[in-house]
């Protein structure tokens, strides 16, 4: 049985090419680019040429604004807590109620160390309140964290603009953009976005697990998370991973060639399936209806059934599918995202999130669409909702 993989948001595979310039750094080339003899300069060079590759993937300023990580979670702890410790006179900051865990739990975290937290509400397509959020910004305002893409929903959120909110209300706070979701799936500049720190994670994008970037541009200080060594200018302690540097540098590379691929072909395949689930399937709803989504994601939920069993179904035929975060898969609370976009509770718990990659294949596709009606059918002859069911087909025709 041949693997379907459509939870590309959970995590990608390694492009190939990656895997190939890492494996040096794994056997010959294994020396700690901070030592000063000749065997170690490879190692050296790889790691500021690879920063420099970053540097351009995200139009930053220079090099010195680029930080290797392990991962986005790292990258958002690193961003967060630096400018918080850096501006320890105000106790006020600002995310959404649909950012990721890494997010959102270290917010939590946050307010009870004494923090006054607002948390910006969605609008049912998934929409920033951009009101409520220029109305919430005040003096004591240290920080706002709002991602670029929903790993869920795959809405894109409007940074620029709420860069240029946040700058006419306060020109102190700073700004931090989990991009982990945006990352080889949209073009991000970071200089055009006028954000103050952004984070990506390499997994995301056909790097390996284990590798992170942090952006942080010169005028925004930070303190390290992790404080040891001289490493990454003193503001990330630990010795460099050359090998998944080098894989994520590459893997950034790739994603910059491949963009128009992602945004024509990628997003061609994304709206095939969503439109033959909705056509026809008759219980399914698109859980978001804007077109400025990253082309890989859609969310769609089927009304009356539950998604941990379509999951199940699915898995036996060899496909991949997510009912949201993979931070939060194991839960069985439904999604925080879906719940503040006040998706009705008929469709909540049936919601299956479907993440697409440049490796699908318009024949993966066409299986899905294929099989999947045969699935909900057996799944919705066993959900005590008959006569709710029944009025929805009538409705639905």
């Amino acid at each position: 049985m041949d693997l379907i993989y459509l939870d590309n948001n959970a995590t990608t595979k390694v492009a190939p090419e990656v895997l190939e310039v890492m494996l040096p750094y794994f056997k010959e080339e294994y020396a700690n680019p901070s030592s000063i003899y000749e065997f170690a300069k490879n190692a050296n060079h790889t790691v500021r040429e690879s920063r420099g590759v970053i540097k351009d993937f995200l139009n930053a300023a220079n090099e010195k604004e680029i930080l290797f990580t392990s991962c986005g979670s790292e990258s958002a702890n690193t961003a967060i807590r630096g400018v918080l410790n850096m501006n320890k006179n105000r106790r006020h900051i600002i995310t959404t109620k649909v950012e990721h865990p890494c997010v959102l739990n270290l917010y939590q975290t946050l307010e009870k160390e004494g923090y006054k937290v607002d948390y910006i509400g969605v609008n049912s397509n998934g929409e920033l309140d951009l009101a409520q959020l220029e109305e919430a910004i005040n003096y004591d305002t240290a920080l706002v964290s709002i991602m670029y893409a929903n790993n869920e929903t795959g809405v894109i959120y409007p940074i620029e603009k709420i860069s240029e909110i946040i700058k006419s209300k306060n020109k102190e706070t700073k700004f931090f953009v989990d991009a982990v979701q945006a990352a080889g799936k949209i073009p991000i500049d970071v200089q055009a976005l006028g954000v103050d720190l952004l984070g990506i994670s390499g997994h995301k994008f056909h790097a390996p697990k284990g590798i992170g970037v942090l952006y942080v541009n010169s005028k925004t200080l930070i303190t390290p998370l992790i404080i040891g060594g001289h490493q990454e200018r003193g503001k990330r302690a630990g010795t460099e991973n050359v090998p998944y540097i080098a894989g994520i540098a590459k893997a950034a590379e790739l994603a910059a060639d491949g963009m128009k691929y992602e945004l024509t072909e990628v997003k061609r395949l994304r709206d095939k399936l969503e439109a033959g689930i909705i056509k026809n399937i008759f219980n399914s709803r698109i859980n978001t209806s804007i077109s400025n989504r990253v082309p890989n994601t859609t969310n769609i939920g089927f009304e009356y059934i539950e998604g941990e069993l379509i999951l199940l179904h699915l898995s036996d035929l060899g496909i991949c599918a997510s009912s949201g975060s993979a931070c939060t898969s194991g839960s069985l609370e439904p999604s925080h995202v879906l719940r503040a976009m006040n998706v009705p509770f008929t469709a909540i718990h049936g919601s299956i999130r479907w993440s697409l990659s440049r490796y699908t294949k318009e024949s993966e596709i066409d299986y899905v669409l294929k099989v999947l009606p045969g699935i909900i059918d057996k799944i919705t002859a066993l959900s005590p909702y008959q006569d709710e069911l029944a009025n929805l087909k009538r409705l639905r025709g």
